[in-house]
């Protein structure tokens, strides 16, 4: 049987993962397997960026601490090796930075993930990734916004040479 010391250990070990996940906006488990040290490493580096944090943790402690907070849809994905990419202040971001990584190794598997605090399908979360950044959006609307007010000043200059003609 384990010692107090270890169970009082991994007890601390939840209570902290059931307090990072309560604040996070994303929680994205992904299986690691087949992906060297390299790899992580600039995958770490990637998620730094987007101020998220990549951990590999035990499934028991992962599930415990989902647990604690009222989660339990993810208990079927909790096999194997699990890594934990949290974020407390985008959830955008790194799951675009995760699924970009799986896309180029295919070994890396996203297996689920809770955002702002609804299960998420593996399907909806690739979905989700696919989608255009905020920044791409406005870039968007601003490139459209440009080509309508042009448009409008060609349309007015027209007019006044009329205007000018008559």
């Amino acid at each position: 049987m384990a010692s107090e010391n270890i169970l009082k250990q991994k007890e601390e070990e939840v209570k902290l993962l059931a307090e990072k996940f309560k604040t996070a906006k994303i929680i994205l488990l992904t299986d690691y397997r087949g992906i060297t040290v390299e790899d992580v490493t600039s995958l770490r580096n990637s998620l730094r960026d987007e101020k998220s944090e990549y951990k590999v943790i035990k499934n028991n402690i992962i599930k415990r601490a989902l647990e604690a907070n009222g989660e339990n849809g993810l208990d079927e994905v909790l096999e194997g090796p699990t890594a934990v990419i949290t974020s407390e202040e985008d959830y955008l971001g790194p799951l675009k930075a995760i699924y970009k990584y799986s896309k180029e190794n295919e070994f890396y598997k996203i297996k689920g993930g809770i955002i702002e605090g609804k299960l998420m399908s593996v399907e909806e979360l690739i979905t989700l990734a696919k989608l255009p950044s905020r920044q791409e959006l406005l870039g968007m609307l601003a490139g459209g916004l440009l080509g309508s007010i042009s448009k409008i000043a060609v349309a007015i200059d027209q007019v006044r040479l009329q205007k000018e003609n008559a």
